[in-house]
């Protein structure tokens, strides 16, 4: 099994037994909503409804998590498949192994001009999120990154 292979097993177990943990947990505290429902007073009642809403919200949260991983996961196939993915093998990185700030900010001009030449293209905004996140703009990465997948979720 090549290393990426591997990495990638590793990943989706670590997904998964967080699932089934975060799932667990979603039903015992389920389970005290209910009996903290069920003992008639005014106080547990109002934490038990709390305690319902609780466990939605983080529901909700996992699935929009796991579905924006796994549409990012696609995007990076697509664009490795069409030999566009972004390069950063070569850049200066500092001893933390993150991308030195000046390296990272003239990538990010590069692929901001390069979008600028061809707007209509979902891969050149799958580029330039990555380039935000190389300058460690992670708003405006996942901003960019939804752009992206809107844009081949078009396209197919």
């Amino acid at each position: 099994m090549s290393d990426d292979g591997g990495r990638a097993l590793r990943i989706q177990l670590l997904i998964g037994f967080m699932s089934l943990a975060l799932l667990a947990y979603f039903v015992m505290l389920g389970r005290t909503a209910l009996a903290l429902i069920a003992s008639g007073e005014p106080a547990p009642i109002g934490l038990g409804v709390a305690l319902l809403v609780l466990p939605v919200i983080g529901l909700w949260a996992l699935v929009a998590t796991l579905r924006a991983g796994l549409a990012h996961q696609r995007l990076v196939r697509l664009a490795r498949a069409a030999g566009m993915d972004l390069d950063v093998s070569d850049l200066p990185r500092r001893p933390s192994g993150r991308i030195e700030r000046d390296a990272a900010d003239a990538l990010f001009e590069r692929t901001r001009d390069e979008l600028e030449a061809d707007r209509d293209n979902w891969v050149r905004w799958y580029r330039l999120a990555r380039a935000y996140d190389y300058a460690g703009d992670r708003g405006r990465a996942r901003e960019t990154m939804r752009t992206a997948v809107e844009m081949e979720r078009a396209a197919r």
